[in-house]
């Protein structure tokens, strides 16, 4: 089908709540995406579905209305390699937001140098079947392995049953690794469930894997408040604290049968980050020394330098 006749679809809530958590000053969204505008920047032919219009405009509306400062925008699905609708976000944000991007493996260490200018500071590799065709991982580290002269990261997402068949994968990447979605587990099996300890078994093997505790709204069968998610991954957090990332994963890719109001979400930071400390570490601190690691650390926090968990 092609995009002149495929339905176009809406993931993301039109009038978001504002959030009865504030978030403290210079709190990052640190995974969101963009969606074209589609007659600027089309979609990729081998994309798996066809979103409406979300672009920078509107998600730095959303920005403001939930009270965060900047944004980390991680390249969609729906986009393939072609990174331009997230340079253009990043290059309208003055400054306030970086990116990770999605590229193809025959890149060149020109193409690289232009992403890591227009604010790219990682790459992501998706192995989730539903959205992707075809996922090399020869090809994969052979990127990963010239991205970490760039001081880049690398995000890997993946669904929890193949966690154990990524592991060697996972254990050749040879730069810092930021876990999707923590891997999509089971949060109904609580924090001590198969999927829970078999990501603690990953991180507890490097303390350079990171993860997103993200997306309760995806990962909570139950639904709101989402209270399988805050059981599961609180414990995670505290026990973890230097190594956690949050964002709203606005405008939600795929999610139109249960759109979630991003305020809501917000809402959520208290419950899985329920101390001052916590919250500090998963909005700023963690966030800000990843993607804006030249800022000064008074531009973000006057508080106590950072601690252990």
């Amino acid at each position: 089908m092609s995009a002149d006749t495929q339905e176009r679809i809406i993931s993301w809530h039109g009038n978001p709540s504002v959030p009865r958590f504030t978030p403290p000053p210079g709190a990052v969204d640190a995974h969101c995406h963009v969606f074209g505008p589609m007659a600027q920047f089309p979609f990729s032919a081998q994309s798996k579905y066809l979103p409406e219009d979300a672009g920078a405009d509107m998600l730095f509306a959303l920005r403001d209305r939930l009270g965060f400062s900047r944004n980390v925008i991680v390249q969609a699905s729906c986009h393939g390699t072609d990174n331009s609708a997230t340079l253009d976000a990043i290059a309208k944000s003055d400054g306030k937001a970086r990116g990770v991007a999605v590229v193809d493996p025959a890149i060149s260490d020109a193409e690289l140098d232009r992403l890591h200018a227009g604010g790219i500071r990682g790459v992501r590799f998706n192995f989730l079947k539903r959205l992707v065709d075809n996922a090399p991982k020869d090809k994969f580290l052979d990127i990963a392995r010239r991205v970490e002269a760039l001081g880049w990261h690398v995000v890997v997402y993946f669904e929890a049953d193949i966690l154990e068949e990524l592991r060697p994968f996972l254990d050749a990447i040879p730069t810092l690794i930021v876990i999707d979605h923590m891997g999509r587990p089971d949060v109904a099996q609580g924090p001590d469930g198969v999927d829970m300890r078999a990501l603690r078994a990953l991180l507890d093997s490097r303390d350079d894997i990171w993860m997103k505790v993200t997306c309760p709204d995806r990962l909570d069968a139950k639904g709101p408040p989402w209270d399988d998610f805050v059981a599961a991954v609180a414990p995670l957090i505290a026990g973890y604290c230097d190594r956690v990332l949050w964002g709203t994963d606005w405008p939600h890719p795929n999610m139109q049968d249960a759109i979630a109001d991003d305020g809501a979400l917000v809402d959520m930071v208290p419950r899985i980050a329920p101390t001052l400390e916590l919250q500090r570490k998963l909005l700023i601190d963690n966030p800000i020394s990843l993607y804006w690691p030249e800022a000064p650390p008074q531009w973000w926090s006057k508080a106590a330098p950072r601690s252990s968990c």
